[in-house]
């Protein structure tokens, strides 16, 4: 879940020239651009403050969101207000009182602990893990040795994760080694500079004498970063990437850890419904307080930020660790969910690999079934969801991996920029013409953080909740409209833009349009639902 600049990576590691990273100046967003309107504010959010409008003087009623992520901060100045709570429950008395199986749990449920209030914090990523299942059947195995048709699809199959794990472990290393030695010169420079991070200035790295290559090189970065920014951002950039890089060798993509037995669950039972704790903030809450905030940070507070609705319950449902998300915690999660009242879930997680694909796409039929509505982030790795696949995901498959349906309450986002130019799609986004539903605002998104602070996030983990937000102020002022209805208002009501787009990931560096990668072919808006819900209810 740590977030750093990827530029900087490249640059960091001599993958690319110093000129790249200020070829062009870093802009700032307007403030609470993504509930702005591009005819009024000339920014591309979605007319929240312009749907408010509009829905001026009607009643709404409250709407249960759930937030599956790795824990929210149920404290924040300003999330403590807007939370989900099980009133059937006595907190602190150790009972379960409403009889659901889950002692305490009256702010939402933690997958990823145990009865003792012990967390997981880092995983595996899910490759590792499906590696250590199959390296001990297949990694003597031969092309010419006999196997039937299920063991061959299993061995290309584990051949391709090899590919993919080397790959990762390769770059995790060599991230690992360069990022520690650039922080390592950096703290060098800033001791010898004697000043605050907050304070250092391009004359003070102009004035620092170096003695080596390696200072020679921190040195040139920084003052690169200075022309953009502060060198307090550079530094928490490197901080981050270091401890990033440090993850995946020392726990994501390293086979002898398991941290599994914390929680102390039958992992192999699917079945199995009842652990974890209470502790819904868990050990790392960022993601998933940056997430809640921009679906329900209470609205005109005079505090932080305004979220995108206004009359929401955020219910928190912890099963993400630093690393990736496990298959039953998932469908657990979405059924606790769904039981407990939500009507709309967000899922701002997901990972190239699935385990148990059957249990969660039995969890999103009892979803679907109890009418509740999936919005899930695209990723964050610049492909085509068409063609490179991402988990979870909206498709029902069979044993060979098949499609054999598809969810219809599952809505499946990608995410833009705030300028409607040919950089509109985030560099980062997944896309898809099939697999990817619509877009949203998801970059440079301010949200809530932990401990009452603020901060800018990218992602489509912040354009999944935009999305969760606008789908909540629709069944707030709209409740008989079913989770089907609501998604096809939603994709219904985009703004199509008519403009070609750069998709970065692509190494033609090739320009489309977004109904040439998205289902909708737009970005979604809150006024335009707002008009076409009007249209659906006057007709029934």
């Amino acid at each position: 879940m740590i977030k750093f600049n990827k530029a900087l990576l490249y640059t960091a590691l001599g993958i690319l020239p110093l000129a790249a990273l200020s070829q062009t100046k870093k802009e700032s967003a307007p403030a609470n651009w993504f509930n702005l309107d591009y005819k009024t504010d000339g920014v591309m959010g979605i007319s929240t403050e312009k749907a408010y409008e509009l829905l001026k003087g009607r009643k709404s009623s409250p709407v249960i969101v759930a937030v599956l992520d790795g824990g929210v901060d149920i404290k924040h100045e300003d999330l403590k207000d807007v939370l989900w709570t099980n009133k059937e429950e006595i907190p602190g008395d150790g009972i379960d009182n409403d009889g659901n199986g889950y002692i305490d749990d009256v702010h939402g449920w933690n997958f990823i602990g145990n009865a003792n209030g012990e967390n997981v914090n880092q995983d595996n990523l899910e490759v590792t893990r499906l590696i250590k299942i199959y390296e001990p059947k297949y990694q003597s195995v031969l092309p010419s040795t006999p196997l039937s048709a299920a063991e061959r699809r299993e061995f290309v199959a584990y051949q391709k994760m090899v590919s993919d794990y080397t790959s990762k472990l390769d770059e995790a290393q060599f991230g690992q080694i360069n990022y520690s030695r650039l922080k390592e010169e950096l703290d060098v420079i800033v001791k010898a500079i004697g000043k605050d991070l907050k304070d250092v200035t391009k004359s003070d790295l102009d004035s620092f004498k170096t003695t080596n290559d390696r200072q020679k090189m921190a040195v040139r970065i920084a003052k690169k970063e200075l022309d953009n920014g502060n060198f307090e951002k550079f530094y928490k950039d490197i901080l981050d990437a270091d401890e990033y890089f440090t993850g995946q060798t020392e726990y994501h993509l390293n086979k002898e850890f398991d941290p599994r037995p914390i929680v102390g669950d039958n992992y192999e039972d699917a079945s199995q419904r009842n652990y974890g704790n209470n502790d819904v903030k868990g050990p790392d809450a960022d993601h998933g307080t940056h997430v809640a905030g921009i679906i329900a940070a209470k609205r005109n507070n005079d505090l932080g930020i305004n979220g995108v609705a206004d009359n929401v319950q955020i219910m928190t449902v912890r099963l993400v660790p630093n690393g990736d998300e496990r298959d039953k915690d998932v469908a657990n999660g979405i059924r606790y969910a769904v039981e407990n009242g939500a009507k709309i879930i967000n899922m701002s997680f997901g990972k190239g690999y699935a385990y148990n694909k059957k249990a969660v796409d039995e969890a999103v039929k009892f979803a679907e079934e109890h009418d509740v509505l999936l919005i899930h982030a695209a990723g964050n790795d610049a492909e085509d969801n068409d063609v490179v696949k991402n988990y979870p995901m909206k498709y029902y498959t069979d044993s060979l991996d098949a499609i054999i349906g598809e969810a219809k309450n599952w809505i499946t986002v990608g995410a833009t920029g705030w300028k409607q130019d040919a950089d509109l799609l985030a560099e980062f986004s997944n896309y898809g013409y099939k697999s990817v539903d619509v877009f949203a605002p998801g970059v440079k998104i301010n949200s809530t953080l932990p401990e009452s602070t603020y901060k800018e996030q990218d992602g489509t983990s912040m354009a999944s909740p935009v999305v969760a937000g606008l789908a909540a102020v629709l069944k707030s002022y709209y409740p008989k409209l079913t989770a089907s209805e609501i998604k096809e208002i939603i994709l219904k009501s985009v703004v199509k833009v008519d403009q070609k787009v750069k998709v970065k990931g692509d190494a033609s560096n090739r320009k489309v349009y977004l109904d040439e990668i998205s289902v909708s072919g737009g970005v979604v808006n809150l006024y335009n639902a707002i008009v076409e819900a009007d249209k659906m209810i006057s007709k029934k």
